[in-house]
């Protein structure tokens, strides 16, 4: 029997997040079954929650502390999904004024980001990095310094320089370059940081996660070295449906016709070679089992990341519904595994 260290990594995806968020409900309840306590989360459960982009505001939204109940979360993974199909539309806002000026995203950002910054305020409002509940890691991009920046809980609980409102975390990791424009956040020690959506480099940030985790047991003691046979890696995408790119028509573009295939190409591409990296991790030891990755199809859902509407919003939660239903035995496999946090083996 193996003790295992529990990670949950959540893609990113834009308005997709609302297929890895029902897939999530279905764990939850899975989890409370399993556990017999009815008010069980998800936060409750894994040992790191990573996350980029709208994975990286369900990581926040997991580990949000209840201010009247402080170790325990606030939003269950049902209050988490909402937030996508209450507010979606008002996220991805389609304003006349902004797609004129923007000439549809190709001369500035497609989207104003005072709706969505609004909601981020509504929903986290003054609570910061250090106050959640568990170690998490999520990714962003620092322009200026043309370097990675990873947002964790455990460094900001050490150091006010590493600290940040939850609000400012969210908006950074979820500011995808031609959707909306760059973030501008400050630390608690008022230290500004330029960035984007960290899926120019980690969508899917379970890699982060697997590296984050080795390196938070080496702080704790020097002397331990986790390695992936003490692992247990639950990786949720957004989405395994890509849009299939013309060769006669693509062979034609510039700059201007690779803008917004190549920012695609780049994020899924991402993701499908930490997928390939991490089984390979897990098998080299033997503990295949260790690495679950599920990524739900879209199914009658559109595979643009802001398509808001009211029909497609409707539609990726009944495909992810469906996803969970057709991942049934994994998502109880997982839900043993965490719950009793041993692998047989």
């Amino acid at each position: 029997m193996a003790n295992l260290f529990r990670i949950l990594s959540i893609d990113g995806g834009g308005i997709r997040g609302i297929l890895s968020g029902q897939l999530l409900v279905a764990l939850e309840k899975k989890i409370q079954q399993r556990s017999g306590n009815p008010s069980a989360r998800i936060a409750d459960y894994f040992d790191m929650i990573a996350g980029n982009s709208t994975g990286g505001i369900l990581a926040c939204l997991y580990l949000f502390p209840d201010k009247n109940i402080p170790p325990r979360p606030l939003f269950s993974a049902e209050d988490a999904v909402n937030l996508y199909l209450q507010h979606g539309q008002e996220i991805f806002k389609d304003e006349i004024r902004q797609k004129l000026i923007s000439l549809g995203g190709l001369t500035n950002e497609k989207y104003p980001v005072d709706h969505f910054e609004s909601l981020l305020k509504k929903y986290f409002k003054d609570i910061k990095l250090s106050q959640l509940l568990r170690p998490c890691i999520i990714p962003s991009y620092n322009i200026t310094k043309r370097s990675t920046h990873f947002f964790t809980q455990h460094d900001a609980v050490k150091n006010v320089d590493h600290d940040f409102y939850i609000r400012d975390v969210a908006r950074a990791t979820s500011a995808a370059p031609t959707y909306f424009e760059p973030a501008c956040v400050s630390s608690l020690s008022d230290v500004s940081y330029p960035l984007v959506d960290g899926g120019v480099f980690a969508n899917n940030p379970s890699l982060c996660a697997f590296a984050e985790a080795r390196q938070l047991f080496k702080k704790n003691d020097a002397s331990k070295n986790l390695t992936a046979s003490e692992m247990f890696i639950v990786s949720i995408g957004t989405g395994a449906e890509k849009r299939s790119l013309n060769y006669d028509v693509a062979k034609g573009w510039g700059a201007l016709g690779w803008i917004f295939p190549v920012l695609d190409i780049v994020m899924s591409g991402a993701v499908d070679t930490v997928d390939f990296q991490l089984q390979q991790i897990f098998e080299s030891v033997d503990c295949a089992h260790n690495y679950i990755r599920i990524n739900p199809e879209l199914k009658d859902a559109k595979p643009e990341m802001d398509n808001a509407s009211s029909q497609n919003i409707e539609a990726l939660r009944e495909a992810g519904i469906i996803s969970a239903e057709a991942n049934d035995e994994k998502l109880d496999q997982i839900a043993s595994y965490i719950v009793n946090r041993k692998i047989e083996g």
